[in-house]
């Protein structure tokens, strides 16, 4: 006597098996994407040590530069310490949304190593929902920890001289750069294997790019080839627009020709949305063909 049955899916039909559809349009899409950063955001109070981690590099910056080098440094032919710590913070500030990029990236890597980016796709949700959660989530770490470094900041000795609501666009310019660079950093975390070598992949690149800027000093010392990549880095065009929103720009301070220079508010928000649109489109094809 024989018995039919019938027998389940295997492992390979599931996974070519196409995954479901997220419903309800644009407004489904970021009801999905904030279920997402929601997820992020409650592992990320449950490893508090990460959060706190993240803030011990930025402090050590702050006061290594305002100390060790803020006599020696000088801006707008002033080697006084208070002008230069005044000078840095918007650097400072800066490279603190910019390197948050090697943790988006290490955690969508974590991510895809352990399965999870999977159940996600199994699951009637938009597309691009998981990437957009996981760097909403980072934004708002990043925004916290840009009030702890605020902080610190004025203990040091920085002032913002032009009023608070221009200091929170100021503030709204750093964190739209560092939302954008988290794409880059999504885009990395989709392209290796291992979240380590998301980590190593998210620095190596931001290193050169925070420090041929007028970041830390006057990029009119520069040689010409550098001043101009550091004048037409979007890096630089932030920090400057900072400065400018936080009165921060010492008198005599030499203004380069440069348009992103002259414009650095406007070149900071066209540079943004530009690497937004660009990294993001990237990351969400990345992501479909990475789980297909």
């Amino acid at each position: 006597m024989s018995t039919t049955g019938t027998a389940g899916p295997t492992g390979s039909a599931l996974a070519r098996r196409p995954a479901p559809v997220g419903r309800g349009g644009p407004l489904g899409s970021v009801r999905d994407s904030l279920v997402v950063a929601r997820r992020n955001l409650i592992r990320m109070l449950r490893i508090p040590e990460v959060v706190v981690f993240g803030l011990v590099q930025p402090i050590m910056f702050v006061v290594l530069f305002s100390y060790v080098f803020g006599g020696s440094i000088a801006v707008g032919g002033s080697t006084d310490p208070g002008t230069y710590r005044e000078y840095l913070m918007a650097g400072i500030f800066a490279q603190t949304v910019t390197f948050a990029t090697a943790g988006a990236g290490a955690g969508i890597a974590d991510d895809m190593h352990k399965g999870l980016i999977d159940r996600f796709r199994s699951l009637p949700m938009a597309r691009g929902a998981v990437l957009t959660g996981r760097t909403l989530a980072d934004l708002v770490q990043t925004a916290l920890t840009l009030v702890v470094l605020a902080i610190v900041a004025v203990i040091v000795g920085w002032r913002i001289h032009e009023g608070l609501l221009r200091a929170l666009a100021g503030f709204a310019l750093l964190l739209l750069l560092g939302y954008a660079f988290s794409w880059i950093g999504a885009l990395i975390g989709l392209s290796v294997r291992t979240p380590e070598a998301a980590t190593s992949g998210g620095l190596i690149w931001l290193f050169p790019l925070t420090f041929i800027s007028n970041a830390f000093v006057p990029a009119d010392n520069m040689p010409t080839v550098l001043r101009t990549i550091a004048e037409w880095n979007p890096f630089s065009a932030t920090v400057q627009a900072a400065r400018e929103l936080f009165g921060n720009l010492p008198a005599g301070y030499p203004v380069p020709s440069a348009w992103p220079m002259q414009h650095p508010v406007w070149a900071s928000l066209l540079w943004s949305v530009l690497i937004i649109v660009v990294f993001r489109t990237l990351a969400v094809r990345k992501y479909r063909s990475a789980t297909a």
